[in-house]
């Protein structure tokens, strides 16, 4: 697979920011909420971090969804 672009590091960053928006404001810290939703702490600390290079699926990014009560369209209709 060809590197990110500056364009695609921009997104994958902008989802980093929003799914640890989100899970902030769940009150809850990483360990918390791995705990409760029964993922891995190091899997949730890779979604929320800008220096993960593999990027997320939109399956990944749909089961977060789920995990806070959002829909998809809720999580992209959102201006960081």
């Amino acid at each position: 697979m060809a590197a990110l672009n500056e364009e695609d590091i921009i997104l994958k960053n902008k989802i980093a920011d929003r799914i640890k928006f989100l899970r902030v404001n769940t009150g809850l810290s990483q360990s918390e909420f791995a705990k409760k939703f029964e993922i891995d702490r190091q899997i949730l600390n890779r979604w929320e971090s800008k220096n993960n290079k593999r990027g997320l699926t939109i399956y990944t990014i749909s089961k977060f969804c789920d995990f806070v009560g959002i829909s998809l369209k809720d999580f992209f209709d959102f201006d960081l």
